[in-house]
């Protein structure tokens, strides 16, 4: 052959194999620009059913999304997407950015997919007690009809929005109560919460506490007193630093918390100035403090007892500052890093000094620890921090007791104090976030702790007589 019908022959390969080429582009294109027809074209769905946990009355939820696929490779028309129950539906439906409750005639391109926002609303005139709502979002597609389900559990309450408590009130548990803004109780008054009370906070609504608190829990789960954030829907349920905490004032006094369950706070309670009667400003019997971002029980030269408490998993489980007078008796104060929180300040510490304004001054000291433990991961090696700044009287006494410390601390006295002995608590779980500060059989704080008297633990189950275990729970 020679060149020059070499060159026509590879010129017209050339030309045959860019048509085969441009007409499989043309078939491919009018593929994609065409419709998919039939029932059984494929439409998918990130998530067949949506759940929302515990939606307080009058409240909106957060916005939940499910994702709606077509993975044809051809174009899909969906006649009408549709809220069954309308606009009289408490669910709310937003379709790829456009409120509902409906939509008609929508294009799903090849493989691409679209949004719907799902959220809730129930009428303060609902039901009074717990109920379940429910709905269900239809799509048709190709005369085919798929739902996703959608169920939401509803709550009414009470609910106070920038509240000031005068006189003396009692709370009873017909139902919850929800606080916005603040909720403060005045100067000459008593609030009283019963057995069995809820109270949920806004995450800018801190409860404020000039005259007096208290609270009646009793041992039963369903009886004791709950405080929390109002975002109970995952993943905010577990996050810390949902509502702001309780502050008692100077002026607060008799302040008494029994089986109280403070829950997920940024500091969860904060008691200032010293007590201005012979009782202390704030006594904790059988609570449960956990959670907080920055401090579980914070004191300003004030005066708190806490007895059978577990303080566990803040930030900074217990601060005291600038003196005052304290007793913490069968307490377990525990942090471990969660996936929400890590542990990275002492569990314990105590100071003479502080600042009033911005003046810096110290003050008289006292800070008893009996029978308790003090524990944490292996992020801190040294779980109590104790500074003494000023020339006044200053006592920190650990007195049997577990402490993790791998330097002995300065600025203490002891008795029968057990330094890095782990007290073997029955779980602590970083990965999944399970922890269960009870003892284990075997563990070194079984029986070590003095008689003081008391007769029941944070469970409210008895306690041995003799020599009880040290920490909040006694083993049974």
């Amino acid at each position: 052959m020679t060149i020059i019908g070499l060159l026509l022959l590879l010129f017209t390969m050339r030309k045959s194999l860019l048509l085969c080429l441009t007409a499989g582009l043309f078939l491919i294109s009018c593929k994609k620009d065409s419709y998919i027809g039939g029932s059984n074209a494929l439409l998918t769905f990130s998530s067949d059913s949506v759940y929302f946990d515990t939606v307080f009355a009058s409240a909106r939820s957060i916005t939940q999304q499910v994702r709606v696929f077509n993975p044809n490779d051809q174009k899909l028309r969906i006649s009408d997407i549709s809220l069954m129950g309308g606009k009289n539906s408490p669910f709310i439906l937003n379709i790829n950015g456009s409120p509902g409750p409906s939509a008609a005639d929508l294009t799903l391109d090849a493989n691409d997919s679209l949004y719907l926002f799902i959220s809730v609303f129930i009428s303060p005139n609902a039901q009074p007690n717990a109920f379940i709502l429910e709905d269900s979002i239809r799509i048709r597609c190709n005369g085919a009809e798929r739902f996703i389900k959608l169920s939401a559990w509803g709550q009414n309450a009470h609910f106070l929005n920038n509240q000031v408590i005068q006189g003396n009130i009692t709370w009873n548990n017909d139902l919850p109560y929800v606080i916005s803004g603040s909720l403060r109780v005045d100067s000459i008054s008593t609030l009283t919460i019963q057995p069995g009370c809820r109270v949920y906070f806004h995450a800018n609504a801190p409860l404020l506490v000039d005259g007096t608190l208290r609270v009646q829990g009793e041992a039963a789960d369903s009886l004791r007193v709950y405080f929390n954030g109002d975002r109970l829907d995952e993943p905010y349920a577990s996050f810390p630093d949902a509502w702001p905490g309780i502050y008692f004032s100077e002026s607060s006094l008799n302040n008494v918390l029994e089986y109280a369950i403070l829950l997920n706070g940024y500091q969860s309670l904060v008691a200032e100035g010293p007590s201005i009667n012979a009782s202390p400003k704030l006594r904790l019997n059988q609570c449960i403090i956990n959670n907080s971002l920055d401090a579980g029980v914070y004191g300003i030269q004030s005066s708190i007892d806490a007895t059978n408490c577990l303080i566990s998993n803040c930030g900074k489980n217990i601060v005291i500052a600038t003196g005052g007078t304290y007793h913490f008796i069968q307490c377990t104060v525990a942090s471990f890093s969660t996936p929400v929180l890590l542990h990275q300040q002492p569990l314990l510490t105590v100071s003479d000094a502080g600042t009033v304004g911005s003046q810096f001054v110290t003050e008289d000291l006292q800070a008893i620890f009996t029978n308790c433990i003090f524990w944490g991961d292996t992020g801190i090696s040294d779980e109590a921090l104790i500074s003494r700044q000023g020339n006044g009287a200053f006592q920190v006494l650990f007195d049997h007791a577990i402490l993790k410390q791998q330097n002995y601390p300065a600025n203490i006295d002891s008795m029968s104090l057990f330094l890095n002995t782990d007290p073997l608590f029955l779980k602590t779980d970083n990965r999944l976030g399970l922890y269960d500060f009870h003892l284990q059989a075997g563990s070194p704080a079984l029986a070590q702790g003095k008689d003081l008297g008391i007769g029941v633990d944070l469970d409210g189950f008895a306690r041995q007589p003799g020599n009880q275990d040290l920490g909040c729970y006694e083993r049974q």
